[in-house]
């Protein structure tokens, strides 16, 4: 009797299994992929480099500075008294510090005008997926992420979630050359 009531469980279970796995659809896609192809992107790249120029700009002429005052107290450095030579090399070492932590932020300051530029593109896009996700009744959708471990191991080659997301968003897929 035992032994019924665990194998009645057991097909309950089966069949609940069987039933939920009908109800998944599973959809990939390249983010990245997508976001190149977005006709803002171009203005973006063009953005980002002027601030890169700018930033790039900022440094070398800050370096030239420190490069003239290093050049400057080396041909002064064998008239200055003991005490003058001390103060400007460590004026000269707070200056070389000075422009380190300049490059630092440059970097940082650049990433944060990179990600505020992007973040737009990457709602939009990320608002598209969901809304081709819900009107094609996927249940998940995965992304494709370069140089990680692969996140999805199977799929149909008919899936064209990728290709309805650019349709969502008004552009059209680029042709691939024909193979020979």
């Amino acid at each position: 009797m035992k032994v019924k009531v665990i194998l009645a469980a057991v097909a309950l279970l089966f069949v609940g299994f069987t039933a939920q796995a009908q109800t998944v659809k599973i959809g990939y896609t390249s983010v990245e992929f997508i976001m190149d192809l977005m006709p803002e992107m171009e203005q973006i790249g063009a953005d980002i480099q002027d601030y890169q120029t700018q930033l790039q700009t900022n440094i070398q002429t800050k370096a030239a500075d420190f490069q003239k005052q290093v050049q400057a107290y080396q041909q002064a450095a064998q008239t200055m008294t003991e005490t003058a030579r001390a103060a400007k090399e460590q004026e000269l070492t707070k200056l070389q510090g000075d422009l380190q932590k300049y490059e630092q932020d440059a970097q940082v300051s650049y990433q944060r005008k990179l990600q505020e530029l992007l973040e737009p593109v990457q709602t939009k896009v990320i608002n598209a997926i969901n809304a081709v996700a819900a009107e094609n009744n996927y249940t998940h959708i995965f992304a494709e992420t370069a140089g990680q471990s692969p996140i999805l191991l199977y799929t149909k080659e008919e899936d064209k979630f990728t290709e309805l997301v650019l349709a969502k968003l008004g552009i059209q897929i680029p042709q691939q050359p024909a193979q020979k």
